[in-house]
């Protein structure tokens, strides 16, 4: 039995479809508040037996920072897949981002450990690296700079694998995953489905910074593979390729059949824009649309090396013009 955590979000739904495809016996863990249809309509993108395989998951209802729960859904299971996180760059969440993306991680691995789990998949994220003084691409040696500015989110990131690394340490074999910004249907309203969205609406504006992506479907067999194979205790970049804001909004307007952006718009406009919308949500309660690591994030340049795992396995890239028409194929129906 293999255990799924964060089943629901963008990376546990694909990961499950592919996983009961290969016909795994899959027990996912789910929060109270999560929409399980989210899943089953991204099994709806592959398949037309999408209700056969969903109703083959075993759904359990727990979350990562929810002991008795988590020990009932270890019985019986051989391999865990840990993609669950809670994701926020307000500096407000950080004690929720704490909770549930550090605490959270260091309960799955020691009920690892008490439970002599085979192996854990750790999915984590590209901002628990450092970044290159001389513009040379980030790979998985260039370590994380506790003194550079950090989000919350990549502090809590960062702890959870070190959470990780502790389990390796104490007998867990594991791998950790560091994916780029993950492109994928399903799940329009969260995560880069935020991204598709605003283009598909048609923005007509692009920033100066740079993005790595990487294909959902390359994340997922990444994780498979590497449960799948002997190597143990690795990290491992995932990045397809590398763009600038403006080649990535563009590529996604042709793919949606939309125009694309065309305005450059400066980092003190766009500043300006997060400090009027810090000022509203003080005065009227509201949530806050625009955070300043946000703004950061879209005027920086930071591009990845994803190479080592073809080095690693027998693994190939999707191409970004593959992913890209999938995608807004998807998004279109």
């Amino acid at each position: 039995m293999v255990l799924v955590t964060g089943g629901t979000g963008l990376v546990g739904s694909h990961l499950l479809y592919f996983l009961l495809k290969k016909g795994v016996a899959v027990r996912a863990i789910h929060r109270k508040s999560s929409k399980l249809e989210s899943v089953r309509k991204v099994f709806q993108y592959y398949t037309e037996e999408a209700d056969s395989l969903f109703n083959a998951i075993d759904w359990m209802e727990a979350d990562v920072t929810d002991i008795p729960a988590l020990i009932r859904a270890f019985e019986g299971v051989t391999h865990v897949y840990h993609s669950a996180a809670y994701i926020s760059f307000n500096p407000r969440h950080f004690q929720k981002l704490k909770k549930s993306n550090i605490e959270g991680t260091a309960n799955i691995v020691n009920l690892c450990i008490e439970n002599n789990i085979s192996k854990l998949c750790h999915v984590s994220s590209i901002a628990t690296l450092g970044s290159t003084t001389d513009g040379s691409l980030i790979d998985e040696q260039v370590a994380w700079n506790p003194e550079a500015n950090n989000s919350v989110y990549a502090i809590t990131k960062y702890g959870a694998e070190m959470e990780v690394w502790r389990g390796t340490q104490e007998g867990v074999d594991a791998v950790i995953l560091n994916p780029a910004l993950i492109m994928g249907s399903g799940h329009w309203s969260s995560s880069s489905g935020v991204i598709l969205k605003m283009v598909a609406n048609g923005t007509k504006y692009y920033t100066s910074g740079g993005v790595a992506i990487v294909d959902v479907q390359d994340v997922v067999k990444a994780m498979i593979m590497l449960m799948e194979s002997e190597i143990k205790n690795e990290q491992f970049i995932l990045a397809g390729e590398n763009f600038s804001y403006k080649e990535l909004l563009s590529k996604l307007a042709n793919a949606l059949e939309v125009k694309p952006p065309f305005k450059f718009i400066p980092k003190w406009k766009l500043d300006l824009v997060r400090r009027l919308d810090w000022l509203s949500a003080r005065l009227t309660g509201s949530r806050r649309r625009l955070l300043k690591a946000t703004v950061n994030s879209m005027y920086n340049e930071s591009y990845f090396d994803g190479g080592k795992i073809t080095r690693f396995l027998d693994f190939k890239y999707t191409t970004t013009t593959e992913t890209l028409e999938r995608i807004g194929k998807n998004y279109r129906k």
